[in-house]
């Protein structure tokens, strides 16, 4: 999960060497957090959201063909 979310971030901002993802889990939960440059934190998020809910959209189908549950947080620098 944490390279998915690596590779959409990375993709999507203008500053790739500063994406860092931390994971941290609680048995079967996984809790991501998504750390980008101050400049590319509406790129992430989006207008209103969208970007960052398309992305969880992505992570949760993905967590559920492995059978656990992940929540990405989008941390602010």
């Amino acid at each position: 999960m944490k390279a998915l979310i690596e590779h959409i971030a990375r993709s999507l901002v203008d500053h790739p060497e500063e994406v860092v993802v931390e994971e941290t889990r609680h048995g079967e939960r996984a809790i991501l957090e998504l750390h980008v440059a101050k400049e590319d934190m509406g790129r992430v998020i989006g207008r209103g959201g969208r970007v960052a809910n398309a992305i969880r959209t992505l992570l949760r189908v993905a967590s559920e063909r492995e059978g656990c549950q992940v929540t990405l947080d989008v941390v602010d620098p």
